[in-house]
């Protein structure tokens, strides 16, 4: 077992003595040895020895995104490549990849974040692990891998696609915990259950999900499908990879590793720190890294932070679940709405499948929303009547928690994407429609 229980379980004044510690450390070292930082700073007019509590990080300029790409590959390193051990990258979707770049010790680190929270979460070293991320220069596959060889547990390295046989070496394995996003786990399950094998063959019991949001209800309909506990854990490429934070049993909010990593909530649009308890945009500044620190580095992650000692006994901060992103977040006539919103709102709904897709345009000078649902039978297509009802079922849900009205699209099942990795569910048009 892996509780570090001298660490997770340390006074609020003493974590904040060690993130006061390390801040100091890591502002002079930044400056020190990242050009880029040297400038913000000397801009800024922010020294080391002027942090004098944590509520002096305000006076830090945020990094970004950009900042990353703008300095692609290499230049927000404070190491020499000769000290760097491992490269990784994000996919690089929307332009240059962000690059990030780990010594020895922060790779020594990151397995420690990782073998804590896997331990909070119920994984031990009797566990047989199927990690089905993938692997390559994406952080999720690597990340859990090495913390769970930490606590002892078998590895299966399977990664993602080939759905069959991985399904294959879960029975011939007795697989009992798996790593996925878990849009990914649902489709395995649905693939499971397409087979002549009897869900009775899989041994799974606990879920590590990540990578992507999961609602309370797609949580749930996983969890009857595998007949596992699901868990979440949260991270990035930027700031180490998974297991910046993560749930324990309790499933009260995710757990930071707060003696690396140094959370704020702040209002998205003035940067202002938010009052505790609320939700806003999550800024962490790493506080141990030597690759690639990072200062007060914007995630557009929506949460908020609940400070009181969890159930299971950690003390430190715990992040609920995520709500949206700042920039993943749409504005239809109005009213603010994220994709996890619509997915409470189809997940658990008779004859509906998990897989839907937001399809966003602009119409005149105002932007719509099409709502793409998938049926779970699609001999419902048969009946034109019982189409309209469901639509109109759907529309008013949505309507009702929302408080918007879209264009319900019932489609055939299989017809939505399935993904391997993080799925996409919105289909931006806007600009074509321009």
């Amino acid at each position: 077992m892996f509780f570090q229980k001298d660490i997770e379980t340390m006074s609020r004044k003493q974590i904040e003595e060690i993130q006061l510690e390390r801040l100091k450390w890591t502002v002079d070292y930044c400056y020190k040895n990242v050009p880029f930082y040297t400038k913000k700073l000397d801009e800024a007019g922010v020294t080391a020895d002027k942090i004098k509590s944590l509520d002096d990080i305000k006076y830090i300029p945020p990094t970004t995104k950009a900042d990353l790409r703008d300095n692609y590959p290499f230049g927000l390193f404070a190491k020499p490549m000769k000290e760097i051990v491992r490269i990784h990258a994000s996919s690089g979707t929307t332009g240059k990849p962000t690059v990030v770049g780990y010594t020895k010790h922060d790779l020594d680190i990151w397995s420690d974040c990782m073998a804590r929270l896997c331990t909070a979460a119920g994984a031990t070293s009797d566990d047989i692990v199927q990690i089905s991320f993938g692997y390559g220069m994406f952080t999720g596959a690597l990340g859990l891998h090495y913390g769970l060889e930490k606590i002892g547990a078998t590895v299966i390295p399977n990664s993602s696609g080939n759905t069959e046989k991985a399904l294959m070496y879960m029975r011939d394995f007795g697989t009992t915990t798996l790593v996925a996003t878990p849009s990914y786990a649902l489709y395995m399950c649905e693939t499971a259950k397409s087979l002549e094998y009897p869900m009775s063959d899989y041994k799974l019991r606990l879920g590590l999900f990540g990578s992507e949001g999961c609602t309370p209800e797609m949580r749930t309909q996983i969890e009857n499908g595998w007949g596992l506990f699901a868990t979440d854990n949260y991270g990035m490429s930027e700031l180490m990879g998974p297991g910046v934070s993560g749930e324990c049993i309790e499933r009260c909010g995710l757990h930071f590793n707060e003696d690396y990593f140094l959370p704020e909530i702040v209002d998205p649009d003035t940067l202002e720190a938010r009052p505790e308890g609320e939700y806003g945009e999550l800024l962490v500044t790493t506080l141990t890294k030597e690759g690639i620190p990072l200062l007060r580095y914007r995630t557009r992650d929506i949460t908020k932070l609940n400070y009181e000692p969890c159930k299971c006994g950690r003390t430190h901060v715990r992040m609920e679940k995520v709500q949206g992103r700042s920039d993943d977040m749409l504005k239809i006539r109005g009213v603010n709405i994220f994709p996890s919103q619509i997915e409470s709102v189809l997940i658990g709904m008779d004859q509906v499948s998990p897989h839907y897709q937001l399809v966003v345009r602009r119409e005149g000078f105002a932007d719509t929303l099409e709502v793409q649902v998938e049926l779970v039978d699609s001999s419902l297509l048969d009946s034109y009547g019982k189409i309209q009802e469901l639509q109109k079922k759907i529309s008013k849900r949505i309507q009702t928690v929302l408080g918007i009205q879209c264009k319900i699209n019932i489609v055939e099942h299989g017809t939505i994407e399935r993904f391997v990795g993080k799925a996409k569910r919105v289909i931006d048009l806007r600009k074509e429609n321009k």
